[in-house]
């Protein structure tokens, strides 16, 4: 059974549609995300992922469709939702001007952490960026920016959590660490995640089951066995996201 239907959505997603001057980039994509599963958005560049994230996280309004969160309307409730949910994302950069630790005290007044100053201290020990507390954001490598972001994500504990092609600019140790770290919360609170990258072992590993975008359309969804075999036509038991992503490029879906 597809375990988007077995529990409760976190996340309902249904008929979103968007486009950029009269190009069409998301087209009625529909799905839900269970309370404590990871689904992976995977799809090649300009598939429509971060569209579809900024949507979800309310950067973007929807031309048609609706997103519910916690059995809200994120419409009509929009401060509640946010207030338990994060977003981290290489396209949403924090002020260049203000340090790491300046920012992250005003993102933690805003959602109300408890103990702001240790939950900063723990995140930037745990993601390698305690040196670079005091140095304004401008002033960080991408790699740092990114973790940086990914403490902003991690602050509030949220309940749903938007992650943008998380460990880009990443090398592959401190990645790794990165997922260990987003298991961890996971598994310790029943975090929900939302998941958009092109690093395949990263969905392989991480998700537990994966949407696939191809032209702004949603290509296949279930478990990673399921979409290969939807899109490949394989029957055995192995089946490869790889090839999957190999033949979108070569010949579409």
């Amino acid at each position: 059974m597809d375990q988007g239907d077995e529990a409760p959505a976190v996340l309902n997603v249904a008929g979103l549609a968007k486009s950029f001057a009269g190009r069409p980039v998301i087209a009625d994509v529909s799905f839900r995300v269970a309370k404590g599963e990871i689904l992976g958005i995977l799809g090649a560049n300009g598939a429509g992922k971060s569209t579809l994230i900024g949507m979800i996280s309310g950067l973007l309004a929807p031309d048609a469709g609706a997103v519910e969160i916690f059995g809200r309307r994120f419409a009509g409730n929009r401060a509640a939702c946010l207030a338990r949910m994060n977003l981290a994302s290489p396209y949403a950069a924090l002020p260049g001007a203000l340090t790491v630790r300046q920012n992250l005290s005003i993102y933690a007044a805003l959602y109300g952490v408890r103990q702001p100053g240790r939950r900063i201290d723990e995140l930037l020990e745990q993601f390698g960026v305690a040196a670079q507390a005091g140095t304004r954001c401008a002033k960080l490598s991408s790699g740092q920016a990114i973790r940086v972001g990914l403490c902003k994500a991690l602050l509030n504990r949220p309940d749903l959590l938007l992650l943008d092609e998380p460990t880009v600019y990443l090398d592959p140790e401190i990645a790794a660490r990165a997922r260990r770290l987003i298991l961890r919360e996971r598994e310790a609170r029943g975090m929900t995640i939302l998941l958009t990258s092109h690093n395949l072992d990263e969905i392989d590993h991480l998700c537990d089951r994966v949407l696939l975008l191809d032209g702004g359309r949603a290509a296949a969804l279930g478990s990673k066995l399921d979409v290969t075999r939807a899109l490949l036509g394989q029957q055995r038991e192995q089946a490869s996201l790889g090839e999957v992503f190999a033949r979108l490029a070569r010949e579409g879906a």
